[in-house]
């Protein structure tokens, strides 16, 4: 994974810091647990999400998922090509199949977070 600090939450997600700028996504564990991927509603560029709030959705063959904000912040960009090739998120959950960035609000949410060894600890539990 390329640049930045990653962080995660417990409900499987990560996000990538750079500066100010987030990047979220779910993780291969998440999508694991989903089964295949074939739809993916994504917010507008521009949206606000405070933490916690739904911001994605996402439809497996298994279930439907929401993604919560992380953290409170500003949609910068989406991932428009999960639009038509939702299955990248099923191959490549930390590079391509990336869901939304972020314009971050207040940097004290990532203290919220937990960090690669914490979330392995989570996983653990619930395997």
């Amino acid at each position: 994974m390329a640049g930045g600090e990653v962080k995660y939450t417990e409900n499987h997600d990560w996000i990538r810091v750079e500066g100010r700028k987030v990047t979220v996504g779910i993780t291969d564990f998440a999508q694991k647990e989903l089964g295949d991927i074939v739809f993916v509603e994504l917010p507008d560029q521009g949206e606000e999400y405070s933490k916690g709030e739904e911001m994605v959705v996402i439809e497996s063959v298994k279930s439907v998922s929401d993604v919560e904000a992380p953290i409170s912040g500003k949609v910068t960009e989406v991932n428009e090509s999960l639009e038509g090739e939702p299955e990248k998120i099923n191959k490549s959950p930390f590079e391509s199949g990336w869901l939304v960035k972020l314009d971050m609000e207040d940097e004290s949410e990532l203290e919220t977070l937990m960090g690669e060894s914490e979330y392995e600890e989570l996983k653990k539990e619930e395997a």
